[in-house]
């Protein structure tokens, strides 16, 4: 049986299901809050100190003062009590409880902050590692800051459920100009000619920490790499696509809009995959796992 996920609510561990969030919080009215979520392997926090460094920008550009050494103590802690081998960390963080106003609340107003370690039974993406993903494309609805991870994914929720209702396991968005952007809780690429292609960092997308991992692991396997991103126009003719994100890791796609890319998963797709699952080997036995 898998075990109930775990929290830290302000520096008080309970259950996740016995967390009490006041009504008042800006992230319930606004949707005022930040957050992070880091993969489990082995009991331990895969690229952590990426996430929180990601996790760090946020706070800053959103304005909301916490001890970021705080949160990274408070998750250490929680891992290590929760006893999760598999899982996902969850980090959220509001710029707390205060009536309600557009404008910042008082200066003093306490940012609450939720660290919580849920299990994973198994790969969540095992079903489509070998056939791939089918995924759709969807305008993309959200607000310019996309690269700052804020918890207002009305528009991501939106193209999700779109992916779903047509069977499909994500939405691909699409910019004015026809750029797809990324997924909406993944980042994009696509294999051209034998070279990656995705869109570049900056206000458009998020700055994936998996998209960043790929991009040194592609190094590694000597796969020259373009930062130019795919449009609607050419996506369909590209070799290979995948998928990449903390639970996604790196997920062929094979149909896009009911039409197919490649055949089948590639080889270029294979090799990073195999790539990424090495480098966790090697980062788990660094600490004799």
């Amino acid at each position: 049986m898998a075990r109930l996920p775990l929290a830290n609510w302000n520096g008080e561990e309970l259950p996740l299901e016995d967390v009490l969030v006041p009504v008042q919080d800006r992230a319930f009215f606004f949707g005022d809050a930040v957050y992070e979520a880091i993969r489990v392997y082995g009991g331990r926090a895969w690229l952590s100190q990426e996430h929180f460094a990601r996790l760090s920008r946020s706070l800053e550009l959103m304005r909301i003062e916490v001890d970021l050494a705080v949160i990274e103590q408070r998750t250490q802690e929680t891992l290590e009590h929760s006893g999760v081998e598999n899982g996902l960390i969850y980090i959220q963080v509001t710029r707390g409880a205060a009536p309600r106003t557009h404008y910042f609340p008082p200066e003093g107003t306490v940012p609450n902050v939720l660290v919580s370690v849920s299990e994973l039974d198994g790969d969540p993406y095992a079903h489509l590692r070998t056939s791939g993903a089918k995924v759709i494309t969807h305008e993309d609805l959200r607000w310019a800051r996309r690269d700052i991870k804020t918890v207002n994914l009305l528009g991501n929720c939106m193209a999700a459920q779109a992916a779903r209702e047509a069977g499909c396991a994500e939405a691909i968005l699409i910019s004015a100009d026809g750029s797809l952007t990324e997924g909406t809780h993944t980042n994009l690429f696509g294999v051209s000619n034998g070279q990656l292609l995705t869109s570049p960092t900056g206000h458009h997308i998020l700055p994936g920490i998996t998209r960043s991992l790929v991009l040194r692991l592609a190094e590694r396997a000597q796969v020259p790499v373009i930062e130019r991103p795919l449009t609607i126009e050419n996506v369909y003719s590209v070799d290979e696509l995948f998928l990449t994100g903390t639970t996604t890791e790196i997920l062929a796609v094979t149909e896009v809009d009911g039409r197919a890319i490649g055949n089948g998963p590639g080889p270029i797709t294979q090799r990073l995959s195999a790539t990424y699952h090495e480098a966790v080997r090697e980062w788990l036995e660094s600490a004799g796992h």
